[in-house]
């Protein structure tokens, strides 16, 4: 057996915001990647606008530092549970993880997730406390509950005896005891060199590489990214690319590539150990196998796990349709969505009886608002339907996915919490003693319970409430439960929204829009105050007279109406309803926009019932 001591592979993973990618940041800084001179932005894995704007990792990174002569190859994951495929396929890229916790938070559901999965794939993680500069961190007791957490996912004696390293990623330090002082992050790397175990196997045995993650360019097209288990590559050379089908076809590496902090090197060879990038490979996909051309041999891929949630994305067929996206038709939305499937483990894609709908299945919510935020981006022009959940029957009974959902809050609003999550089908499963006045609870709950509940959440909490979740398993059908408690405020009529309209009609709810909107007929401009759906005139104006000008509208008080986001669009919609999607514009309308039509499809759906 043959072992590279100059090499060791990790992934980090964690919680959502628990600091991974800026501790990714300080140790490309204090590795040397960077001149002294460059201006470096923060967070500068998180490449994609999405993942700036909301402070989130989407997709896995790779990257890599030397360190004392060393090549440590980091990638960087994403913290939140619908990007958990994501995390399952690159964690067979490496040989350990460093797990990072926060110091005061300790650990969260995803944090449990994802060890849970580097567990069974027998890495040994190094446990990182992060935030220790934090006034309340509580790093000792946070040691103990991940000591119990690692116990509870049935780690053997050697995953148990984790080392750890306290840091401070903003700051940039690391040290082995709290009483330490600190100057730089050299603990953590030495910590990496002497705790991780380096790559081992064949180095002369045939080419073998699991294809873990893709990415495209304009240029070269596809790129295959994965780890060298056996053998050595070179540019050039034949290979046999192994489809999960067994179907074997030769292709040719025309590019090689290894990782150097940010960028990606042309090298002519990389042998076992080595993570590498591969162009010139057309049709390649996450889970084949590149293999030497004479011993074609192929490499299992780790299951990922189904998707929970599904929605309906159909092309925009309201009355504004086309006025401001660049991709409007069917075969637009069609290749988008294909394209997609290529490089999004978790997704799923069902063509539907309408060739102008697709039906997609996701991970979550978010899973699914990213594609969506990313495609109009992009100047796609489309509807989407309300998120449903996936049920499964076994033995002629009706199973749902469920979550655990775990929610930090103040003391005062934790009845008005538990009362909503009891109608929700919730079922307590923990509470932990307040910790300066956040109260933590822990609910079992059917993943319909959620849709729509973060809004109402934070409304109750007056932003004050955390909420987590991931998903748990699948279980018998709850029955019902009672989703939205008001209706929507609809356009009776189209033009544009004039103060004197939406003065009249905010006495019926809430208004998600305000003066001078082009509306449609059947286009939702706000919540009703009570359950039944109400048309209003949003577009008249006041009669003009010689008695009354129609300046006056000015002395007319509007409150600001609440501005949707793509999140509280999906959550606020109800089954006939949908949000159309353009690059300027989120609008929520109803499936049937004629008034008169809606009330016959209401009578005969009465009459069927």
């Amino acid at each position: 057996m043959f072992v590279r001591e100059d090499i060791r592979n990790i992934a980090i993973i964690a919680h959502v915001d628990h600091g991974k990618t800026t501790l990714v940041d300080g140790m490309l800084r204090q590795s040397g990647i960077f001149r002294t001179n460059e201006n470096i932005v923060e967070r500068v894995m998180d490449s994609n606008d999405l993942e700036r704007e909301r402070g989130i990792t989407i997709l896995s990174k790779n990257t890599a530092v030397n360190y004392n002569g060393v090549k440590i190859n980091i990638v960087d994951t994403p913290g939140h549970a619908d990007f958990g495929g994501e995390v399952e396929r690159v964690l067979k890229m490496v040989d350990s993880v460093l797990l990072v916790v926060d110091a005061f938070e300790g650990p969260m559901p995803q944090t449990k997730f994802v060890l849970k999965k580097a567990l069974e794939l027998n890495l040994k993680p190094i446990v990182v406390v992060n935030k220790i500069d934090r006034q309340d961190q509580r790093a000792h007791e946070v040691i103990d509950e991940v000591f119990e957490l690692f116990m509870e996912l049935g780690a053997d004696d050697e995953q148990l005896d984790f080392p750890i390293v306290y840091v401070s990623a903003r700051e940039g330090i690391a040290k082995l005891n709290l009483e330490d002082e600190a100057l730089d992050l050299k603990p953590l790397f030495d910590t990496i060199i002497k705790k991780v175990a380096p790559p081992y196997g064949e180095v002369d045995g045939p080419f073998q590489m699991l294809v873990t993650s893709i990415d495209s360019n304009e240029y070269v097209g596809r790129i295959a990214i994965g780890k060298i288990v056996r053998g050595r590559v070179k540019e050039g050379m034949q290979a046999a690319l192994i489809s999960k089908d067994g179907n074997i076809s030769n292709v040719k590496i025309s590019n090689l590539y290894v990782f150097s902090g940010l960028k990606r090197t042309n090298v002519d060879e990389a042998y076992l150990g080595d993570i590498i990038a591969v162009s010139g490979i057309e049709d390649i996909n996450i889970g084949e196998t590149l293999s030497d051309a004479q011993n074609p041999e192929a490499l299992p891929f780790v299951d990922i796990d189904e998707p929970t949630i599904s929605m309906t994305f159909s092309v925009n067929n309201s009355p504004f349709a086309g006025r401001e996206g660049q991709y409007v038709t069917s075969r637009h939305l069609r290749d988008r969505l294909f394209k997609e499937l290529e490089t999004n483990v978790s997704m799923r894609l069902e063509e539907t009886d309408s060739p102008d709908s697709y039906k997609v299945s996701g991970r979550g919510e978010l899973h699914l608002s990213i594609l969506i935020e990313t495609m109009r981006r992009e100047g796609y022009e489309f509807q989407v339907s309300k998120p449903m959940v996936i049920y499964k029957t076994i033995n002629g009974k009706t199973y749902e996915p469920f979550e655990i959902l775990t929610i930090d809050v103040p003391e005062e609003y934790m009845g008005v919490v538990m009362e909503k999550l009891g109608m929700r089908k919730a079922e307590m499963i923990n509470m932990t003693a307040a910790v300066n006045g956040y109260v933590r609870l822990e609910f079992k709950i059917p993943s319909r319970g959620l849709i729509g509940f973060r809004n109402e959440f934070l409304t109750d909490t007056k932003g004050n409430g955390i909420m987590n979740h991931i998903f748990s398993s699948y279980e018998e059908y709850k029955g019902e439960i009672q989703q939205r408690l008001r209706g929507s405020l609809i356009a009776f009529e189209t033009g544009e929204s004039v103060t004197y309209g939406l003065y009249n009609a905010q006495g019926r709810g809430i208004l998600f829009i305000g003066p001078g909107v082009p509306v449609y007929e059947g286009m939702i401009i706000g919540e009703n105050a009570r359950m039944d759906d109400m048309e209003v005139n949003v577009c008249k104006k006041k009669h003009v007279s010689n008695m009354r000008a129609s300046g006056s509208d000015e002395t007319l008080k509007l409150t600001p109406p609440r501005i949707m986001s793509l999140e509280q669009a999906l959550e606020f919609i109800a089954s006939d309803e949908l949000v159309e999607v353009t690059p300027k514009s989120i609008r929520l309308r109803k499936r049937i926009l004629d008034g008169s039509q809606r009330a016959k499809e209401a009578k005969r759906k009465m009459s069927n019932e």
